[in-house]
């Protein structure tokens, strides 16, 4: 990405300025960051029309940003950290990770409510894969019954025997996206069905899960009946123990991806504020992650582009599935 500064240069949070180069030719490159780690690896060149440039404060600025596979555009100081608006991102993104998946399915995995659907369609989108979600496929396979009504009816061992039937046929299929339920992790089986693509789990705080279940409503959602008072206070009671029996069948996904970590890299505290795109941006990105893990290229060596030597930030911590 090549960007054109006519007078100087205001940095974002999501830029270090430790992480810039100064080249002869009086511009600069960096990698595109939010915080301390990238979100994503576009190098970008500034051409600096100023004969020097200090960082010792604030300017006021007008860019022209454009790359091979981003037409150019003027942006007004203030609105910088937005050189590639989040569609864009993800469809970048979602080309990178697609060779390394070749066809594998990308299974989510995580607590009610962590925006595994929506998250999922917009990978989906971007990597043209289909969309496939698992309550939706149970309730189907019984009838149109809700997945309230299946566990009052039958009970939550009949839903779970569904539940893995519907991972099975899907494990058996390519370039999908599938939105697995949030007691799915619990069974040894599921995982063996999961293991054949690439599990994502969506970690996102059980306070701000309880805020959102709580605004749309607990009807649909079975194993939050159990508990009296208030309705935060009882959704927070149950997803609390509910995490602690599934905490550790989550840390076995492929990759994690911290909601809270990507808002604490946007400067905010509160994770309802990020965007699917954005949290399917952070899960593209540690899909490559692992996948350059794989091939022995993080762990602290160089990203060399156009001569510039970019560290890789501190890589998150993936887990592997085990036996």
């Amino acid at each position: 990405m090549e960007t054109r500064i006519s007078m100087g240069l205001q940095l974002g949070t999501w830029i270090n300025p430790e992480k810039i180069a100064r080249k002869p030719n009086n511009s600069f490159q960096f990698f595109q960051n939010y915080g301390e780690q990238r979100l994503y690896r576009i190098p970008a060149t500034c051409h600096l029309l100023a004969k020097k440039i200090r960082f010792h404060g604030p300017k006021i600025l007008k860019v022209s940003c454009s790359s091979e596979k981003s037409p150019a555009s003027v942006l007004e100081a203030g609105s910088f950290p937005a050189l590639l608006d989040e569609s864009k991102i993800i469809k970048i993104k979602s080309e990178e990770i697609e060779p390394y998946l070749n066809g594998r399915c990308i299974y989510l995995v995580g607590m009610m409510g962590s925006g595994k659907t929506t998250v999922g369609k917009v990978l989906s989108e971007a990597l043209g894969y289909s969309f496939y979600d698992c309550d939706t496929l149970i309730e189907e396979a019984v009838g149109g019954s809700t997945v309230a009504e299946i566990f009052k009816s039958y009970g939550e061992g009949f839903f779970r025997d569904n539940e893995t039937e519907v991972l099975k046929k899907l494990s058996a299929m390519h370039r999908l996206i599938v939105s697995t339920g949030g007691g799915a992790v619990v069974r040894p089986v599921n995982w063996r069905h999961m293991r054949k693509g690439i599990s994502v789990w969506l970690d996102v705080p059980l306070e701000a899960l309880a805020r959102r279940i709580t605004a749309v409503g607990t009807d649909s959602r079975p194993l939050l009946h159990h508990e009296s008072g208030d309705p935060y206070s009882k959704t927070m009671k149950r997803l609390s123990t509910l995490f602690e029996q599934r905490g550790d069948a989550y840390a076995n996904a492929d990759v994690r991806v911290s909601l809270e970590n990507i808002a604490a890299k946007l400067g905010s505290k509160d994770v309802c504020n990020l965007t699917p795109t954005i949290i399917a941006i952070e899960s593209s990105e540690n899909i490559e992650d692992k996948k350059e893990k794989e091939l022995g290229l993080v762990g602290g060596n160089m990203v060399s582009t156009e001569g510039f030597g970019e560290r890789i930030g501190p890589e998150y911590q993936h887990v592997g599935l085990g036996n």
